[in-house]
């Protein structure tokens, strides 16, 4: 091999947009400003199969032949907010200290339709639905779910039922 890859660091960036159809997306590094490569089964590997536009992000990089490229996503963080997350029908609004107290819960992903904004998942030995709003998704760093999927849930009783106040992903929320 001519052109040896070099050795892989660290960085840390934004999510400049991730199109799981694609099975791809770019990350603009927080240093250089450059375009590094996220292919869907980098962020797979990690525990999800979106990420939100505008995600902070730290992977471990390579430099290849065709460019920068993510061969491990480190931690996700949510894209900036106001840090208050509205409750969807609910007329009130939660503070994050709030949220981080509640425990996560085992769920699977019933189905989730990002036009209509909205979805519904099952925790783990219960038979009722979770709502989970697609802004919630979004202050939780996801774009969608897919049905089947495994995620942690932080869930509040609303008016007309239990949702989502946080979505993280089971493989995530298994190493806290």
């Amino acid at each position: 091999m001519e052109d040896q890859e070099e050795e892989a660091h660290v960085v840390r960036g934004r999510v400049k947009w991730f199109d799981p159809v694609k099975g791809f997306g770019f990350i603009v590094s927080d240093e250089t400003g450059t375009d590094i490569l996220l292919h869907a089964n980098v962020l797979r590997n990690y525990g999800q199969s979106t990420v939100a536009d505008g995600a902070l992000i730290e992977v471990t990089v390579q430099q290849t032949q065709r460019g920068s490229q993510a061969v491990a996503v480190l931690s996700i963080e949510a894209p900036e907010g106001t840090g208050l997350l509205p409750l969807a029908d609910e007329g009130q609004h939660i503070a994050a200290a709030e949220i981080a107290v509640l425990p996560l819960e085992p769920a699977r992903v019933k189905w989730f339709d990002k036009a209509k904004g909205f979805g519904f998942a099952n925790v783990f030995g219960l038979n009722e639905d979770v709502f989970i709003h697609i802004e919630v998704l979004r202050m939780s760093g996801f774009a969608d779910l897919q049905a089947g999927e495994a995620v942690a849930l932080r869930i509040m009783d609303g008016k007309r039922g239990r949702m989502a106040v946080q979505v993280a992903s089971w493989e995530a929320a298994s190493r806290v």
